[in-house]
């Protein structure tokens, strides 16, 4: 027999070997490895065909989320909320050892000397003690605001874009900060009004505005027109009304969008115009001044557009 002969045939059977291994001893079916222990599972009858001993979890074991975090022997994930990516050494303030017993006189000194120097060398230069100082105003508002995470993180990384490309020469940290804040709400589907943001924000909203335009142009930010409907689930929560009055705050809003009404006006301002009349609609017993202040808008805004949505409304089921 040939070495060519011999090497086919092995070919052969490593292939047939090979198809074996990957159908199901029982129906025939295809197996597939999946699970945290690496079984080996038949995709049609459900069959283990073969499983991991080995277990790749920790040795201990938790009954909470306290307990799970004392025992964890890991940081947390990578974040751009913080200026170091949290890839950095944090020292605790408590002078306690692992046991929680007190440190002694020269052991405190020592701690408080190390504190002192970690916390130079995560600030090595004036560009990451920018970064520390904006991040921690945009975790200051966002939190204010009741923003979710995703937004300050969107929001963290739209900063380090502006920082990176040298946007901010002639502008203020606080500034740059909040205006983006502001479009990482607006790109997450959760804005907050100007005068929101401006009530938190550590500049005026002038500069709040020019910040945010000069922002978005320079870095190419693609915002989408906020929506009023955007606004509804947020105020109708605050005023404590019901899921038929958010439902037909919605309804409004559409048919007044189909109407044309909504160009070249507030967008807070119908929706909290939508809420109003929703409220009448609907026989719930809410103040204009309830539904300005939780908007904060003046009242005279909230008479004029919830006339011309109920106008819009009539127009539309009479067509």
């Amino acid at each position: 027999m040939s070495d060519t002969d011999t090497r086919t045939r092995t070919t052969e059977t490593e292939s047939s070997e090979e198809d074996v291994s990957t159908i199901c001893p029982e129906c025939g079916g295809q197996l597939r490895t999946e699970g945290d222990r690496n079984e080996v599972v038949c995709a049609d009858c459900g069959l283990i065909v073969e499983t991991d001993d080995i277990d790749r979890g920790p040795e201990w074991r938790a009954f909470d989320a306290t307990e799970r975090n004392q025992k964890s022997r890991v940081g947390a994930p990578r974040t751009k909320m913080m200026h170091d990516e949290g890839l950095s050494t944090n020292i605790g303030w408590q002078d306690k050892d692992a046991y929680g017993r007190a440190l002694s006189s020269r052991q405190r000194r020592r701690m408080q000397r190390l504190r002192t120097w970690n916390e130079r060398f995560r600030t090595r230069d004036s560009k990451e003690r920018n970064l520390k100082q904006a991040l921690g105003e945009i975790d200051r508002m966002a939190s204010a605001l009741g923003l979710p995470k995703n937004v300050r993180e969107t929001a963290s990384v739209i900063y380090r874009r502006a920082l990176n490309e040298d946007l901010l020469p002639g502008r203020s940290i606080e500034g740059v900060a909040t205006a983006a804040l502001y479009a990482a709400a607006r790109q997450a589907g959760t804005p907050r009004s100007l005068d929101e943001i401006a009530t938190v924000s550590r500049v005026d909203k002038m500069e709040l505005t020019r910040t945010y335009r000069y922002v978005v142009r320079e870095l190419g930010l693609e915002i989408k027109p906020a929506d009023p409907e955007s606004y509804v689930p947020r105020f109708a929560s605050e005023l404590g009304l019901s899921e038929e009055s958010e439902r037909r705050a919605r309804e409004l809003l559409r048919t007044s969008q189909r109407a044309g009404i909504q160009s070249g006006k507030s967008p807070v301002g119908l929706a909290a115009a939508a809420i109003y009349a929703a409220a009448l609609l609907t026989n719930e017993k809410v103040t204009q001044n309830e539904v300005s202040q939780v908007a904060n808008i003046s009242e005279v805004t909230i008479r004029n557009r919830y006339k011309e949505l109920l106008e819009a409304a009539e127009i539309g089921v009479e067509a």
